[in-house]
């Protein structure tokens, strides 16, 4: 159990399959835990490869408000205490031209490969990164869920990224799966350990602690659960992450 001064550790989550379910909202009873126990006794955040307006769907928007830092797409968009500070952009560091080309193969690929079912929205353009579903992010819960099972076995993520590495081995990108029907694609080094630019600035925490669920290589919780700054966590469900914050904090 540790006994630093909430100024002195810093908290960092993941959010789906950490604090909440996969695209599900906050438990009313780990929204507690979270806030009234875990608040007051150290300094939080959340790290999401989600854009904003999908976390407001998990977590209220008063609530993320309340946080001490969040960093929506891997931290490439910085907010503290409410206020965004910083937004790096992914048009301006790849260029529209090489961003066509690489949507534009994936559009055509995407329309090669079989599976169940498909629905809708199968990229989606954000600031910091390129997601990719090859179920179509449009998908019910049932969906959803159907289609983690199937790729469980079929690996069709993984098999695309593969493809996706041989057809541009030239352009300095990262694939990161995360989460139940897509993958992440963004330049080298804008993965989650990106955020810890943020936190290190200006602060001087004694202690870094990460939470993730996807911490093995290939996960999108991997760089920042391995990065020598922060001491990382494997959870495999909000249950485990509460379970592992009271043996930390004691709660």
């Amino acid at each position: 159990m540790t006994n630093l001064k909430r100024d002195e550790i810093l908290l960092l989550f993941d959010v789906d399959g950490t604090l909440t379910g996969p695209r599900m909202r906050i438990t009313p009873e780990m929204e507690d835990f979270l806030y009234l126990k875990v608040l007051p006794k150290a300094t939080l955040g959340v790290v999401s490869g989600s854009d904003l307006e999908k976390l407001f769907e998990q977590i209220s928007r008063d609530r993320i408000q309340e946080l001490d830092y969040v960093f929506p797409e891997n931290g490439l968009v910085h907010i503290e205490r409410g206020q965004e500070k910083s937004r790096q952009s992914l048009q301006n560091h790849l260029g529209e031209e090489k961003i066509q080309e690489f949507v534009n193969f994936n559009l055509q690929h995407l329309s090669t490969i079989k599976l169940p079912l498909k629905r809708g929205t199968f990229i989606e353009f954000r600031s910091g990164m390129i997601n990719i579903s090859p179920i179509g992010r449009n998908c019910t819960r049932e969906e959803r869920n159907a289609f983690a099972e199937y790729d469980k076995e079929h690996e069709v993520r993984k098999g695309m990224i593969e493809v996706l590495r041989k057809q541009f081995p030239n352009i300095d990108l990262t694939y990161s799966i995360g989460g139940q029907i897509s993958f992440d694609v963004f330049p080298k080094g804008w993965d989650k350990s990106y955020c810890l630019n943020h936190v290190t600035k200006g602060r001087n925490f004694k202690e870094i602690h990460f939470f993730g669920d996807k911490t093995d290589p290939g996960g999108n919780d991997h760089e920042i659960f391995a990065d020598s700054r922060t001491v990382g966590h494997s959870v495999t469900s909000p249950d485990d992450t509460k379970r592992k914050l009271q043996e930390l904090l004691g709660v």
